[in-house]
């Protein structure tokens, strides 16, 4: 959350200054908002401050909820203290909390612990939190007591809060002014813009546009409502990887408009390095691996070496999955079982389900993602222009800070309901198809086929494509008429992952379908991300052709979006783990592998070494009673001796140029 990766937002401002407002534009793009009212109702007949309270609540969406802590002050904190990591919080304002604190009926009450509990709530919070507080420090000071009371406890307030708050704002006259941090660190993220003498200037509006981004549960998105000028990208060092390794490159510099990133056509994204791809499988071409060696897997190391750039790429230790769970309403979701969607995401974040255990099994971690949700696209538009920005920069944050935590590989899935049907009418947008050739299956709970429920869903897409035939045809007009939140969300993730050089397993149709829109966005996205089995989805098929995403694998695996990637993620690894652990064959330098040259008290073969061979009669154990657990017997060892002069022959051979036994194929390729 927050300006530029900061988690905690306290916005000061003086009465009419505009403070409210501002801190309702820092959450704008968040997809759900707890708005905590602190204020007491108060007199029935003062008009005008019912008004007040009217205005403010007309200005929230109606996503938001909102939560009133007026009769107890002291449960804002324990609001905050118990808020998720994936949740916002809007606090409006700490003026009115301190009046109900200081209410008589309210007293005795400890104001200087109360406040010390909601600053130690604020610190330990895992929400992103934005806070909302008069600055009465530049008034006059009050003739009546209870005023001065008032102006104490809040001054106190406020300063409790700044200092556990990660950013402090003041409005004045509508226009921000950050006070803290004072000096932002260089960023990780998103570079700073240039200036002479290679300091970091600050975006337009005062806000420190290139703070350092920490690592934060869930991603925040703020988008002010201020007028900027987009700021000119540069590039930054490159960042050393979490192991020290030191093969991540930098992040590709977006135009930044004040605390947000502008995802627009024709960004200019890194590509996976175009060398280190073909070096890795030449090398492999020189390993000692029998036959055809890797086959088709092949692919893994050169997708591999090409996205770490270095031709020895490494297995994919720190993995994360997003499971975006957004649905939709609608005849695309028809033969969808009620709450089915909503059980899938709770047995993942509790740790149970297919999905669950094959990360556990991964060692992955599982992250479940709120998109959302999609109107019936059949009847108008499925988001809102501003809601998919928000949706989009939602996402880019989340591989942003995957990235922040060291993650290597993203495996993106999804479990909404409609969602096949929502990636089927992206498919027929953008590259032409018909819908039922798109749409799988509909199988109901009992595994039976629902023919009725499968043309309820080519009816829903031949209706919103023809409702929207005169529409354009842009990546984000596509995603508000057809594709919805959790296609918009999936979008952002790949785009965010591409600039942060972090690759992505693609599974199920709304991963190909956010890499149609992707490619719509930047095209240097699609080239970061590896399909390893297309399931037997039609959608999913047509859109890896259309992407040139070959799968790797062919088992039409149907456990769900992102676990058929994590079943086959094992093999990935163990492939990558291969590639870089054997040595070159003995024709292209290497040594046999069979410890014949390890020591040079080992017999030897005249032929190669010039002398005689000793008689070494090797030493057995002495035979075992027949029984239970296993014995050792006697070998001629005139026979040892045969194949071991028989190993040495064909070693020289291969020595000689020839392919040699164990080598095959491989070594013709490679010679």
């Amino acid at each position: 959350m927050s300006v530029e990766g900061w988690n905690t937002v306290l916005v000061l401002g003086g009465i009419r200054s505009g403070k409210s407002e501002f801190a309702e534009s820092l959450v704008a793009d968040a997809p759900t908002v707890r708005y905590v009212a602190t204020s007491a109702v108060g007199d029935p007949d003062d008009t005008e401050w019912a008004t007040r309270l009217a205005a403010h609540r007309a200005r929230r969406p109606g996503s938001w909820t909102t939560e009133e802590t007026a009769d107890d002050p002291r449960r804002l904190a324990d609001v905050l203290a118990s808020a998720g990591p994936n949740e916002t919080v809007l606090v409006d304002d700490l003026g009115g909390w301190v009046t109900v604190l200081l209410d008589p009926a309210h007293q005795p009450a400890d104001d200087v612990a109360t406040i010390a509990e909601l600053a130690d709530a604020v610190r330990a919070s895992e929400a992103r939190i934005v806070l909302v507080s008069p600055e009465v420090g530049l008034s006059l000071v009050p003739t009546t007591p209870l005023g001065r009371a008032f102006t104490d406890a809040l001054g106190a307030a406020n300063r409790a809060v700044a200092d556990a708050c990660d950013a402090v704002a003041l409005v004045v006259a509508g226009q921000p002014a950050w006070l803290k941090p004072s000096a932002p660190a260089r960023p990780v993220g998103v570079p700073a813009q240039a200036v002479p003498g290679g300091a970091a200037a600050p975006t337009p509006g005062g806000h420190p546009g290139t703070a350092d981004r920490s690592p934060a549960p869930l991603p925040e998105v703020l988008t002010p409502t201020l007028p900027t000028t987009p700021a000119a990208p540069t590039t930054p060092a490159a960042p050393a990887a979490a192991d020290g390794t030191g093969w991540a490159a930098p992040t590709m510099a977006l135009p930044v408009v004040d605390t947000g990133l502008v995802i627009q056509p024709g960004m200019e994204l890194p590509m996976p390095d175009e060398y280190a791809g073909p070096q890795a499988v030449q090398r492999l071409g020189t390993l000692d691996l029998p036959g055809a060696g890797l086959g088709v897997l092949e692919r893994v190391v050169e997708f591999a070496a090409a996205t770490q750039g270095t031709p020895t790429p490494t297995p994919w230790t720190d993995v994360r999955v997003l499971l975006l769970h957004g649905d939709h309403a609608g005849g695309a979701a028809a033969g969808a079982l009620p709450g089915e969607s909503a059980r899938l995401a709770r047995q993942a974040r509790a740790g149970r389900g297919a999905l669950a255990r094959l990360a556990a099994e991964n060692g992955a971690g599982l992250q479940v993602v709120d998109a959302p949700p999609s109107a019936p696209i059949e009847h108008g538009p499925a988001l809102d222009g501003e809601a998919v920005e928000a949706a989009l920069r939602y996402g880019w944050r989340l591989a942003e800070e995957a990235a922040d935590a060291g993650v290597r590989l993203l495996v993106l899935g999804a479990c909404g309901a409609g969602t096949e049907a929502a990636a089927a009418a992206v498919l027929v947008a953008t590259a032409g198809a018909e819908a039922p050739t798109v749409l799988g299956r509909v199988y109901t709970a009992d595994g039976e086929i629902d023919d009725a429920a499968w043309m309820v869903r080519c009816a829903t897409v031949r209706d919103a494509l023809h409702r929207t035939r005169r529409s354009p045809r842009d990546a984000k007009d596509v995603l508000a008429e057809l594709g919805g939140g959790d296609v918009a969300v999936a979008t952002g993730v790949l785009l965010g992952a591409t600039a942060r050089r972090v690759p992505v397993l693609l599974d199920g149709p709304v991963g190909l379908a956010a890499g149609m829109i992707g490619r719509d966005l930047a095209g240097q996205a699609r080239h970061w991300c590896l399909l390893v089995d297309h399931g037997g989805h039609p959608a999913v098929r047509l859109a890896a052709d259309v992407l040139g995403l070959t799968p790797l694998l062919e088992l039409r695996l149907d456990l769900g979006e992102g676990a058929n990637a994590l079943a086959a993620l094992p093999l990935l690894r163990s492939v990558l783990a291969l590639a870089g652990a054997l040595p070159a064959h003995p024709h292209h330098g290497g040594t046999d592998g069979d410890g014949s040259d390890a020591t040079p008290t080992e017999p030897t073969d005249p032929a190669v070494s010039g002398g005689d061979v000793p008689d070494v009669t090797p030493e057995f154990a002495e035979p075992q009673p027949a029984g239970p657990g296993p014995t050792t017997t006697s070998a001629d060892p005139n026979a040892a001796g045969a194949q071991q002069a028989e190993g040495h022959d064909a070693a020289e051979s291969a020595g000689a140029g020839g392919t040699g036994p164990g080598r095959g194929d491989a070594g013709r390729r490679a010679g």
